[in-house]
This record gives structure tokens, sequence and C-alpha cells, in this order.
């Protein structure tokens, strides 16, 4: 049977297959020819440059050699002694010999003879006074201080590093300064013979060395100091310079420098100690073997024509009994194997199978796992314990310590929506290796707050609240990096387990309510907000706040926790009952001031001023519970009128406009200021459907009607509902229904 292989994507997939287990070892061959070259070829060039450095490090230390017997010389020429050459009579003498020793060496620039202590120094120019010779030739690092001090102390022949001298007439040149004191190898010398080396002539022996390659020749003394150096391209920073320097033995090495790797040749000199060293990008190396590369090309090509035959041969050979069964398959169920828009890849047909299956799950995780988060921000783990679904849900809650942060923003006009969704997505999983710890995000109740729950473990060199606040502030650096905003922020105490989440969240929101006020980009943790001093025997801010807190929330769990630890604590004190009860006070106020906050005006009038007077301390704590429970219980009764209310509006809303073909969540979300999220999760808990299929049956029951009542055309019916899929409609109806909207109209005139 005849049959395009070639539109299978199956068979491509083993075509391609095949082609690399061809390709895989061919490359690796490749590579491995290429780099041998490279290297042998590296290898030459370096074992040249070594040899040159050598022939290099020979003919200079010759030079050198040189110089010293020059300056022996010098030092037992009588013409030179002191006494003559200060003679005026015999100086010209003096002047003609320095003149005929600096023509005895072609590198001398000048030769200098001093006296130790003298204030004048003699060249083969003539005398001058110290003063106008160190005013004629001005060193940039050797001042006039230092060479007199030099010329006076030197025991030992000494170089020089390069540097620029500036005679009387303003020319500059790059010279070396050589001293050698005399008599050489005396521990008392009388004076000092200076050479001035222009570095040319040191350099232009080492210029050959590098050839037509880019790189760098230094010659260093025996303490690793820069004489001379020849840079062709890059050059190295001073960080580089002292840490390869620092280090380097003679021969041929490797090292990375600016990022890229260099080979480095040195060689020392056995007579001074002097290194040469030659120093080049590597890379330059793999460039030499074109030829090589244009071998491995040519054998590529070859072999993958020759293989791409051969893996068509075994591909068909390997997709035959497949395509066989599947048209088995095919032909028993009745179903076609080429059906419109259908990959033809029949292992995609069972991959795609499970992923629309997998869909179906995951599309209920995020409200799983936002009403898990959720029952935790409010109730801690007393009832979440549920730890199968946490690990289904990847929420993981392995570290020391547990801390909450509520974030918010101040919202666009505009963006608002796109904004809220933008951030909810950043927040809800963040992993933070650096700082051991990692958090999650959850949508809150409140609109425009965002709370995160982070877990980490503390660092040794840091206590836990800095080891916190590093947390808090590279969350807010990533908001601010990726989101453009500037969050306010309210951060909750640490606590060792997440069963007291619900505490940190209070505490969280607390500290986020205190900063509401101040500037956007703002901060507070709930461990700064301040306790008045000299606090010792009353009830401190902190426990206030979170009391408040929990009952703005309508937590009573959390409430009660405070009201229970207050009077526990003043019932372990061993104050006196007046001073107990004027503390009571305080807690009394906290909660009035917190039902007057949220306009409970009748919870207010119902206390009566006996509360405190005359009670004993368990019954200050049952009238306190008492009235925490009602006004948590009111505030709960009054967020689920709230949230009633609002979802009236927007059903209101929607049975107002399902016509409309824009009618959408987002838009929905745009006209009442919330979330897409958070209204399709409201919206379902609420009216037990999502958005889209209470829309579609609104629709549907207009059309019903209208197919019943009038005459019109079933296209502008569905038009007019908002639908602007006709055909995709209808098959719906029938869907629905069980009969076309034509058989539905019919059967309902039949019915008249």
């Amino acid at each position: 049977m005849n049959r395009n292989y070639f539109k299978s994507k199956l068979f491509l997939k083993y075509t391609w297959s095949y082609l690399f287990i061809l390709l895989i070892p061919l490359i690796f061959t490749s590579i491995f020819i290429y780099e041998n070259a490279s290297q042998r070829l590296r290898s030459e060039i370096e074992r040249s440059h070594l040899d040159q450095l050598t022939q290099a490090e020979t003919i200079i230390d010759g030079r050198m050699k040189e110089l010293s017997e020059i300056a022996v010389r010098i030092s037992y020429d009588h013409r030179l002694a002191s006494y003559l050459v200060h003679d005026p009579i015999h100086s010209g003498e003096a002047i003609e010999a320095l003149d005929q020793y600096k023509a005895t060496s072609s590198i001398i620039g000048e030769l200098y003879l001093y006296f130790h202590k003298d204030d004048r120094i003699y060249s083969s120019e003539g005398m001058n006074h110290f003063d106008v010779f160190t005013d004629n030739l001005l060193f940039q690092n050797w001042d006039k201080n230092a060479v007199f001090k030099d010329l006076n102390d030197v025991k030992f022949p000494t170089m020089r590093p390069a540097d620029i001298a500036s005679n009387s007439k303003g020319r500059q040149q790059s010279m070396l300064a050589y001293l050698i004191p005399i008599k050489p190898n005396n521990p008392n010398p009388y004076g000092t013979v200076m050479y001035l080396i222009p570095k040319s002539e040191l350099t232009s022996l080492i210029d050959s060395i590098l050839g037509n390659y880019q790189g760098q020749t230094y010659i260093l003394d025996n303490q690793g100091q820069i004489l001379v150096d020849n840079r062709q391209g890059e050059s190295l920073s001073d960080a580089d310079n002292r840490s390869l320097f620092g280090h380097l033995t003679p021969g041929i090495q490797k090292h990375v420098l600016n990022g890229e790797e260099h080979s480095i040749v040195s060689v020392q000199s056995p007579v001074n100690g002097w290194t040469y060293v030659t120093i080049m990008p590597s890379k330059q190396f793999f460039s030499s073997v074109l030829h090589v590369r244009s071998f491995i090309i040519m054998l590529l090509i070859f072999v993958v024509a020759a293989g791409a035959a051969i893996a068509l041969l075994l591909a068909r050979m390997q997709y035959r009994p497949i395509s066989t069964l599947v048209e088995f398959a095919a032909s028993k169920s009745g179903k076609s194997l080429s059906r419109p828009g259908e990959s033809r890849n029949e292992l995609d047909r069972i991959r795609t199978t499970l992923i629309e299956y997998c869909a179906r799950v995951d599309l209920q995780e995020p409200y799983a796992r936002h009403h898990l988060l959720s029952m935790l921000l409010r109730f801690g783990s007393s009832r979440v314990q549920t730890t199968e679904l946490r690990e289904a849900l990847d929420l993981r809650f392995d570290h020391s310590l547990h801390f909450v942060m509520v974030i918010g923003w101040i919202k666009s006009d505009k963006n608002s929506i796109i904004e809220h969704q933008e951030i909810l997505e950043l927040l809800t999983h963040m992993e933070l290796p650096n700082l051991n710890g990692h958090g999650y995000g959850v949508e809150l109740s409140q609109l425009g707050q965002i709370g995160v729950l982070i877990c980490f473990d503390p660092d040794e060199t840091t206590d836990e609240f800095e080891h916190k606040q590093l947390i808090v502030e590279a969350l807010r650096s990533h908001l601010i990096e990726s989101c453009d905003i500037q969050p306010v922020i309210g951060v909750g105490t640490n606590y060792s387990g997440a069963d007291q989440l619900n505490q940190s969240y209070i505490e969280a929101c607390s500290a986020y309510d205190l900063r509401v006020s101040s500037n956007t980009g703002s901060v507070n943790y709930f461990e700064k907000q301040s306790y008045t001093t000299d606090q010792t025997y009353w009830i401190s801010n902190n426990t206030l706040l979170k009391l408040s807190q929990s009952l703005k929330q309508g937590n009573f769990e959390v409430a009660s926790q405070m009201i229970q630890s207050a009077i526990l604590s003043l019932q372990q004190s061993e104050l006196s009952t007046l001073l107990i009860r004027c503390i009571g006070i305080d807690l009394l106020n906290t909660i009035l001031k917190t039902a007057s906050e949220l306009e409970n005006q009748k919870l207010i009038q119902e206390i009566a001023p006996h509360m405190i007077a005359g009670q004993s301390l368990d019954e200050l704590e049952r009238n306190l519970l008492h009235l925490a429970a009602r006004l948590c219980e009111q505030v709960e009764q009054a967020n689920q009128k709230e949230e009633q209310s609002l979802t009236d509006r927007m059903i209101a809303y929607i049975e107002a406009h399902f016509a409309d073909n824009a009618l959408s969540l987002e838009s929905v979300a745009s006209e009442f200021n919330l979330s897409p999220s958070h209204i399709s999760r409201s919206f379902k808990d609420k009216m037990g459907v999502n958005f889209v299929q209470y829309i579609w049956q609104k629709r549907l029951e207009e059309v019903m009607h209208q197919l019943k009542t009038t005459d019109d055309a079933l296209k502008d019916i569905i038009i007019r509902v908002g639908y602007v899929d006709a055909p995709n409609f209808i098959r719906k109806f029938k869907k629905e229904t069980g009969y076309t909207p034509g058989q539905y109209r019919k059967l309902y005139a039949y019915a008249q």
C-alpha cells in the first residue's frame, strides 16, 4: 500500500533520531581531531616562543655583564680617580675617558659617574652640578631626592624599571637606569656608575618573539617588578599583574586573564634572576587550523548525505508496525485517521488526551491552593490538617521559622486589573535560595492586598530579625524592578510553626494599617512598633494592636488568645487590685475603640460603667471574651452581607448586559474594580456555576423565549442575545436541549 510517510510527524521523528545517532559520534570525532590539531599547533608555538625567550635572555645577560665589566674598568681607571676628576686641569681627560667607555656598548644612552656626598656628577658630555643635572633630567617616577639617595646608598647593581625621562629641551623618552656601585663587590663603595638605557634597546630584542600573534612580553627583575613591557592588543590590569607575576614559575603555563584563557611562556636568567615572559590569548591558536576545519566540514557533508538514506530506511521499518496498528484501530472504531486540524503524529494523540485530562485537574488547583492558604492565614493549622493536600499542591512549610507579609500598592486607574494579576502571579511561588527560604502568595479578601507566607532558616551569622529584613527587602526590590510599583508592606513576627501563621497574619495586618497613612514604598515591622517606656506592669502595645486587628478581621480565635494571655499575665503579677483594674481598662478601651472604628455604636452603648468595677479577673476575662465574640460575629456578618451585596449587584449588571457580546469576566471586573480571579471564585461560590456557564444559560433562556414568542430568523435572534458564532451556538443548543432550534420552535408550535 502506497502512502506518504513524510506527512507523519512520528515518522519524521524516527528519521531525525537515527540521524542524531549518526551525527553525535561524528561530531565528537570531529571535535577530537580539531582539538588535537589545535593543541599540537599550540605546543609548537609555545616551544618556539620558549626558545626565542631563552635566546633573548642570553643576549640581555651578555649586555648586562658587559655593563658590569665597564663599571669595573672605570673603578680601576686612574684617569677617573676622585682627585683627578675634581682637578680642573685633568677633568677634561676624565670626561674623555667616560665618552670612550660609553662608546664600548651600543645600548648605553648615557653614562654618569658620581662620587658619594659630592654635589657634582660627571658624564661623557661634561661635569654638571647635581641640582642642574636633576633639573635638566627629570624622571616621572624618580624625584630629585630619590635620585640623590639611590646614588649614595646603592650597595649592589640595581636596575630601575622603565620610566619617562625629560631633558632640558622638553624631549621625553622611556629610559631604564642601571646603578652599579664602585668598586663592585666592595662593602664600602665610594661612588656609583649610572647607565641610562633607552627602553627601545631592550624591547627591540623581544619584538620578534610574538611574530604575527597578538600578546604581551615582559622583563621582570628578581623581585617580580616589571622592568620592560611590550604590549600588542590587550593589556593586563594591576590586579592581574599582581596575581600572575606573584606566582609565576619558568616554563609553559595556562592562565585565565580578563575572562579568557592565555598561554604564558617564561624563562629565568641564572645570572641576575630576571624573568622573561610572553602572554598570548589561546584563541589565536585555533584560527590557524583552517585546513582542519575545511576537512571536517567536507566529512560532515559526505557522512550526512549517506546517513540520511540509511536513516530513512530504518525509520520506515520502525514506523510501519505502528502505522499498521493505528489503521487497524481506526477501522474497528470507525474513526478517520485524517481529521481536519488533527496532528498526524499518532503518539501525540495519546499525549493530547492526557494533557486535556490534566488541564481539567489543574483548573481546580488554584482554587484549592487559595483556599488552603486562606485557611492557614485565618486559623493556622488547627483546621488545616491535610498534609497530603499540601504535598499535592507543592506547599512546603519545612523550615524552622515562618512569618506573614501583607502587601498593598497604589493602583493605577486604567490598568489596575492587569497590574493586580501580574503582581499575584509574581508572588504565587517564590524561591529565595540565597536567603534559605521560600514563600507563597495568596489574594486577600481586602481589595488591593496580597498576603505572602514566608518560610526560612536563619543564617548563623545574622539574627532572625536581620535575616527577615533581608528577605523583605529582596521581595520589595523584586516588586519594584518587575512591576514598577512602590509597595506598602506590613510584616508580622517570626513563629516556629506553620500553626501560628494566623498570629503573624494579624500582626502583619496591624503593621500594614499603621503604615497606610505614610509614604508609598514603606515597610513596617510589627516588632518595631514601639512599646511605652517603663511599661513593666502594663499590657504591651503589640498585644493591644494584635487584639484590635483581630477584631477588625473578625478573627475571634486570635482575639481570645490576646485577651487570655493579657489576663494570665495580670494574674501572675503581684500588682494591687486597683492597679490591675486600671490596667484592665486598656483591654476594654481597645475593644471599644475598635467597635467605634467599625461604627458599631450599639455595642458601645451596652457597655455599663460597672463592667470593670467590682469584678474579679475571671469575670473580667469572661466579659471581655463575650464582647470580642459579639464584635467578631458582627464583623463576620457585615463581611458576608457586603459580599452578598456585591454578588447581587454583579448579577443585576449581568442581567442588564448579558446580550452584549463584549461582556466578559474582565469587563465585569473592570466595572466593579475587582480582580478577575476574585470575581470568578466569588461568583462560583455564591451561584454554584462559573461565570461563563451562567452567561450561556441566560442567553440560552432568552433564545428559547424568542423562539416561542417570535417568528424572527434564528440568526437574528442569536446575534441579539450577544452570540456571534451561530454554528457553535446551534451545536451547544442541541447538546443542552436535545433539539435543534428549528425543531424546538416546531415542537412549541405543535404544543400550541
